[in-house]
């Protein structure tokens, strides 16, 4: 637990909402491993009573059952809703408004995202979807057809364009 939430403290920013947000997440998370039975249950109430705070002081909701990768950056609060079926891999950075979930309710499989994966403001990831590696979602774009890996979606539908340069796909 203590090593994600280091390699989520990023910029050095203790106030971060976002930070926050990923400390009540990675709390969530660890508290599955607890034993005995009895201590883990103690540990459940504290977490979703930490988790209401951060959804009603933050506007994020990220609840421990989506799986989320090292070096997760939050960029700003509000309006952040992610699926608990989403799955997200190393160093993925979302900003305000951002929604991760479902198409339809009949269908519970939301979206799976690779490494690298930078998402802009308000963007929409809806479905039974992959995001590759190394991909940029543009702001607002609304996204519910699979990303290869390097590439760019924007748009409402998203188009999916390839990184313009070399330096693009490096990061």
């Amino acid at each position: 637990m203590f090593d994600n939430i280091r390699a989520d403290f990023h910029a050095r920013r203790w106030g971060a909402q976002g930070f926050w947000a990923m400390v009540v997440y990675r709390f969530g998370r660890w508290r599955y491993g607890v034993r005995p039975v009895w201590l883990r249950k103690v540990f459940s109430c504290v977490y979703k009573l930490l988790f209401k705070c951060i959804q009603i002081l933050t506007g994020i909701e990220l609840p421990c059952e989506a799986t989320v990768g090292k070096g997760f950056v939050i960029d700003h609060h509000g309006g952040i809703i992610v699926s608990g079926f989403a799955r997200f891999g190393d160093h993925c950075r979302i900003r305000t408004g951002v929604v991760v979930g479902l198409a339809r309710v009949q269908d519970p499989c939301a979206p799976i995202i690779g490494n690298h994966v930078d998402i802009g403001a308000g963007a929409k990831l809806l479905g039974r979807i992959t995001i590759g590696d190394h991909v940029c979602i543009g702001a607002n774009a609304v996204v519910t057809r699979d990303v290869p890996d390097h590439c760019t979606a924007v748009g409402v539908p998203a188009t999916v364009r390839p990184r313009s340069s070399p330096m693009d796909a490096s990061q």
